[in-house]
């Protein structure tokens, strides 16, 4: 009786004591999609400045909450949750006042991004704390600050630099982080009650009374008390720490920050509200393991980064770029950030990541699968070549007699006659077939045991897979051509035949004749906003020049991996230029020839011949090697010694 008496009474006090240290800590893998919308702060319209989104692929230009609700997959890992988080996505500002965005640790090519969202328990004294309503959305921080203010909402935003040995600052650190650069960003968990916005997507919530921004009572206006979100988003700055100039940091943030005091974070409530509060009340581990939380289910890391959406705004936003996506010149304050005038940029129809054969052909796009080394989806003949389309695919599987051909990493073909369900692509995801074709940059050739799947048509029938978005009401240039909603969770519509042919050059969006197209080039528009820029060597700065026609004899568009960076980095003190032209696989082929200054090659001669045949426009450059797959890691050991 005794001993049945103490272990009630350590529950109890357990209880009481759980929810103060208690949260959980959801990966984002994948990034959702890049580009220049909120449905916030700019609903149904291109936003001011570029953000990195994740979570549901609900997300459009406006949003509602059932529209959150009806995505068919998320690219963070809890499936109850089709939220929708974005903050600012940061560049690296070069000495010749080129941009290019910073990838995050694990994700070196820059495809994948993400992000990591803690859910804190943090009540007053053993208060109930609350789920977030249906139809709740919020954002923290102000874009426009560009010095420290003092208050709560300026103390939520945070950097730590890891492997530094100094603590976090609220403002950009002007030294290198060994560990990448950790930018923080804690929302406020007092609601009003009320509202589920206001007018400045800030007056409905507040931080706690008292001196701190992450714990504490609410204050008398705001008396429902809310789980706490904090976002973490873990920027591989170390890759560029060779390319430092001057007497400041080179980084920038996409609304023209480089102070990093105008670091702010969206938020629109996508989730099970039911399951987020049997989370809030039920998950009360200290631990941060997501999986120690038995209300909610998980996807895998590789459902994640198959949860896309396509872009809506076209513009380039990968790749070295003249000047930050919209208008947003640099601004170093202290002063508040000045509005600047900017041309109004239409959205546009969905971009699209096929080829569209079904006239030239009589082949439809499928979609994007998935594959395993060890257990092909397509067993038939295949081959691999230097000089991939999705033409010369399709043209290997007809010849030999095959109704199905898959595309994967930018340069092997497969063949079927049939495609497994488990394979096939699933309603609703777009899929991380993200791989520029090896014989043409403007084409996708899977990706990462993800194949692009094209089908021979039947009688009658000659369909492509293709993606929309929700909240987007332009339509593309062709009336025959239709979108479904990823959100949907139907399979995804197809376009018609005469849907207007895709380039095999270009991916480029079909747009209405009043759209405004930007060159965001120093020499010519971009045929599409993702193609690929190619870095001129025939200047003594980097130039980006936009994308032309390509056929499978084309040089090939250079790779924008860091190893490619660093060699055409103008500060180097050996030029891509002289160096290259000595550098060849065949005359070396050991890590003692690769110079000292290359260190984001990973002493790979395979990967310096690469790059260096590409940049020399050799037609028959080496093909990039099969990318190793990085941990994510944000949730592989590096030390979290966070403020909140």
């Amino acid at each position: 009786m005794h001993s049945n008496t103490i272990t009630l009474a350590l529950g109890l006090v357990a209880s009481l004591v759980a929810p103060t240290s208690a949260f959980f800590r959801m990966s984002c893998p994948g990034r959702l999609v890049r580009e220049r919308l909120d449905p916030i702060v700019n609903p149904g319209i291109v936003s001011g400045h570029l953000h990195t989104i994740s979570g549901g692929a609900g997300f459009g230009p406006s949003m509602t909450f059932a529209q959150a609700r009806s995505a068919a997959c998320s690219s963070c890992e809890i499936k109850e949750d089709f939220s929708n988080y974005w903050t600012p996505q940061l560049f690296y500002h070069a000495q010749n006042g080129s941009f290019i965005p910073v990838p995050v640790v694990g994700d070196g090519n820059d495809q994948h991004g993400g992000m990591t969202v803690y859910y804190l328990q943090r009540g007053d004294s053993g208060e109930k704390l609350h789920a977030f309503p249906e139809g709740f959305r919020m954002l923290a921080g102000d874009p426009s600050k560009r010095n420290f203010t003092g208050g709560l909402d300026a103390q939520a935003v945070s950097f730590a630099c890891l492997g530094a040995n100094k603590p976090e600052t609220n403002g950009f650190p002007n030294y290198n982080c060994p560990g990448g650069l950790r930018a923080q960003i804690f929302f406020p968990a007092c609601w009003n009650g009320k509202d589920l916005d206001s007018p400045d997507h800030k007056s409905h919530i507040s931080y706690p009374a008292g001196q701190n921004y992450n714990n504490g009572p609410c204050p008398a206006a705001f008396p429902v008390h809310m789980i706490s979100i904090f976002f973490e988003i873990l920027y591989d700055t170390n890759s560029f720490a060779n390319e430092w100039y001057g007497n400041s940091q080179p980084f920038v943030l996409a609304n023209g920050d480089p102070t990093g005091y105008g670091f702010h974070g969206d938020f629109v409530n996508g989730w099970d509200v039911n399951v987020l509060q049997k989370a809030v009340d039920n998950c009360l581990a200290s631990s941060g393991q997501v999986s120690d939380c038995h209300e909610v289910t998980m996807y895998t890391a590789t459902e994640c980064q198959a949860c896309r959406l396509p872009s809506v705004v076209n513009e380039q936003v990968d790749g070295w770029m003249p000047a930050l996506p919209g208008c947003n010149p640099v601004t170093n304050g202290p002063g508040p950030a000045p509005k600047t005038p900017c041309a109004v940029t239409p959205l546009s129809p969905p971009e699209t990541d096929f080829v569209d054969l079904t006239v030239s052909k009589g082949w439809e796009y499928t979609g994007c699968g998935s594959d395993n080394y060890y257990s092909r989806t397509f067993t038939g003949k295949s081959e691999s070549t230097n000089d991939m389309t999705v033409e010369k695919c399709v043209d290997f599987c007809s010849i030999n007699g095959y109704s199905y051909a898959g595309l994967e990493y930018s340069r092997e073909c497969y063949c079927d006659n049939t495609l497994s369900a488990a394979a096939a692509p699933k309603p609703g995801v777009m899929g991380a077939c993200l791989m520029k074709c090896s014989g043409d940059s403007g084409e996708f050739c899977g990706g990462s045991s993800a194949l692009s799947i094209y089908h021979k048509c039947s009688a009658g029938s000659c369909k492509n897979a293709e993606f929309g978005v929700s909240g987007n009401t332009t339509t593309p240039a062709s009336s025959a051509a239709s979108i479904l909603s990823v959100a949907s969770s139907s399979m995804v519509k197809a376009t018609s035949s005469s849907t207007a042919k895709v380039s095999s050059s270009s991916t480029a969006k079909a747009a209405s004749s009043s759209s405004v197209k930007l060159a965001l080039s120093y020499s010519a528009t971009p045929t599409s906003k993702k193609s690929a820029t190619s870095l001129s060597m025939t200047s003594k700065s980097t130039v980006v020049s936009g994308q032309a026609a390509s056929t499978p004899i084309k040089a090939p568009v250079c790779p924008l991996n860091n190893c490619v960076n660093q060699i055409t980095n103008p500060t180097v003190t050996s030029r891509a230029s002289a160096f290259c032209k000595t550098y060849t696989m065949t005359t070396n082929t050991n890590m003692a020839a690769i110079p000292t200054f290359l260190n984001n090659c990973h002493n790979s001669p395979v990967t310096v011949s690469s790059a260096c045949s590409c940049l020399m426009y050799t037609p028959t450059a080496t093909p990039q090697p099969r990318a190793k797959r990085h941990l994510d890691a944000h949730s592989h050991g590096h030390a979290r010694l966070h403020k909140f």
